[in-house]
């Protein structure tokens, strides 16, 4: 074997004997050489070809993309020429646009102040229409109280007068009366101021004296009031007391309260009233009318607020007509239900004793049951150990045999064997 190098890239590889002599030969052979130097130059000259073609190629290559490049980029700037151009169209347009808008909205804002200042004046002429109308409605609400108020300091004068009057006509009169004179004069006087207004005012109303002394006292006057259908709406017990100045023991409103009150329940008045004269110098009870705290519903008045106080009473009895008949409504509504909540509840307690005692025998009956059942039970219970006892005769019975009969007892044994009877 040998060894050959090559010069250019100093590959070393082995050859045999004959392709070392047929390379050996070739090497020695001049046309080999020519013929590889011809070779050698086709192969460049084709690498040549190949090259330059490739390298034209390369550069049609570049020229295009340098081409494609420019007409891209001339692409790019035609475009963005045509979208500037569009947006400065459109800032103009904008532009015009917001012009447009603003001068319309400087006339909005002109005619909306306009019409504001136009409604703020209207709205100011309504307020002074309204302020003069309303210092016109004051000017007569100040007449007409003006008109009221003198009217009523005019009545207030005239009353004040006819109490004077009256204080003058009764200091007479108690100089002139004696006590029991007095008290009646005090009496006629309220009697005659009420009949003096019966027909008109209280047509339906009983006023008369307190003749009923079965309880061992009684009242002056009593006052009842009817309405239409006959219903009392308010009654007031009267007493009237006088006294005049010579007395020397001197009485107390608060004396008579108690009898006053009294008289009141037993009669069943709603309302009590001592219309007195004494205690003439007491600021309380000058000063018109005084209610009772110590009872309730009763006052003490002079006698020019009898009338006065019959009215108020009365006007204040009647807004609580409809109450009170629908109280008596009420009353015959709950009288029916009380009746028929009393046959209810004495159905109730008959259906209970008749329930209980259905109880009790139904529970008799139940304990008798038990007593049956328990009986039965011990019948069973002895009928089943005597059917044990049984089974246990039977099995003991056929496990008996003469084997177990003679066991132990050998005389029994032979007398079986004897008798030719097999021990089993």
């Amino acid at each position: 074997m040998h060894e050959i190098k090559c010069p250019q890239c100093g590959t070393v590889f082995p050859i045999d004997e004959n392709s070392y002599a047929e390379i050996k030969e070739q090497v020695r052979n001049d046309a080999f050489n020519e013929e590889l130097e011809r070779r050698s130059a086709e192969a460049v000259e084709l690498v040549e070809l190949k090259l330059n073609r490739e390298i034209d190629a390369l550069r049609a290559a570049l020229r295009q993309k340098d081409t494609d490049q420019a007409m891209a980029v001339r692409d790019a700037l035609d475009k963005a020429k045509r979208e500037a151009a569009a947006k400065e169209n459109l800032i103009t347009a904008l532009n015009t646009q917001l012009q447009n808008k603003d001068q319309l909205f400087e006339i909005q804002k002109k005619q909306a102040v306009l019409e504001a200042v136009k409604e703020q004046e209207a709205r100011q002429h309504e307020k002074d229409k309204r302020i003069i109308e309303l210092e016109g409605q004051i000017k007569n609400v100040k007449n007409n109280y003006e008109l009221k108020e003198a009217e009523r300091t005019r009545i207030w004068e005239q009353r004040l007068n006819d109490k004077d009057d009256e204080i003058d006509r009764l200091k007479y009169l108690k100089t002139r009366l004696n006590n029991k004179m007095v008290g009646e004069t005090l009496e006629q006087h309220c009697e005659i101021e009420f009949n003096r207004i019966r027909t008109s005012a209280y047509p339906h109303a009983y006023f008369e004296k307190d003749n009923d002394a079965r309880s061992g006292s009684k009242g002056d006057y009593v006052f009842r009031d009817y309405d239409e259908l006959g219903t009392e709406y308010i009654s007031i017990m009267f007493e009237m007391k006088n006294e005049m100045e010579e007395t020397v023991a001197k009485h107390k409103n608060q004396d008579f309260l108690k009898k006053l009150d009294k008289d009141r329940t037993e009669k069943k008045c709603e309302y009590a009233v001592l219309v007195s004269m004494l205690e003439a110098d007491s600021e309380l009870y000058n000063q018109g009318i005084v209610e009772c705290y110590q009872y309730p519903k009763m006052y003490v008045i002079r006698p020019q607020f009898f009338l006065p106080l019959i009215s108020l009473l009365s006007n204040a009895a009647q807004n609580s007509i409809d109450i009170r008949r629908q109280l008596v409504d009420a009353k015959k509504q709950n009288y029916a239900a009380e009746q028929f909540n009393r046959n209810l509840m004495d159905f109730k307690e008959l259906f209970s004793k008749h329930y209980q005692n259905a109880a009790n025998r139904f529970n008799d009956a139940i304990d008798e049951i038990d007593k049956s059942i328990r009986a039965l039970q011990k019948v069973k219970d002895a009928l089943l150990n005597s059917e044990t006892h049984l089974r246990h005769a039977n099995d003991r019975a056929n496990d008996l045999t003469i084997k177990s009969l003679t066991k132990g007892n050998p005389e029994m044994q032979q007398l079986f064997t004897d008798a030719g009877v097999e021990i089993k």
